[in-house]
């Protein structure tokens, strides 16, 4: 009903937050969607130490590997759910490339730097977070000069 007041806070039940699946693969396709719709080359920018990713270790820079999966660059480029398959070949050999999807860092386009950073999902946060050692931390967590405290999430640098 148009102009209907909305409901009052007492009004509405409190719920339990409605767990929902990672929008990572999802914002990942449409970006790359939206990349070569505009006949630009999509890279993908991985955390080659994270658990389950094949790729030949000559690629790997810095913990990190940049890849093209232009379509024209890859065969058979799979953006699943949880994994990112394809071939491609280093050094004239045809490899099969495995990507879990919380390992992707970024997926841009290479000729201009449009694209999305993926931060760190809140369960791999946790996992990769220190042990509590029970010793208590009196120190505040460090902040970027605001109040916020800051993030630990990747930096992307386009070089030229």
């Amino acid at each position: 009903m148009a102009g209907a007041p909305p409901p009052k806070p007492s009004a509405m039940k409190t719920q339990e937050p409605i767990p929902m699946n990672s929008n990572r693969p999802y914002l990942l396709r449409a970006i790359y969607d939206w990349i070569t719709d505009n006949q630009l080359t999509p890279y993908l920018l991985v955390d080659a130490a994270h658990p389950g990713v094949k790729v030949p270790p000559q690629v790997i820079k810095n913990g990190q590997v940049v890849l093209n999966i232009a379509m024209r660059a890859v065969a058979n480029l799979e953006l699943g759910n949880d994994w990112i398959n394809f071939q491609a070949r280093f050094s004239g050999v045809s490899q099969h490339i495995q990507i879990p999807i919380k390992a992707v860092l970024a997926l841009y386009a290479q000729e201009n730097g449009q694209g999305m950073m993926f931060p760190a999902e809140e369960d791999e946060a946790v996992e990769r977070a220190p042990a509590d050692d029970g010793a208590a931390d009196d120190q505040p967590p460090p902040t970027d000069g605001g109040d916020k405290p800051r993030r630990g999430a990747p930096h992307l640098r386009v070089i030229k």
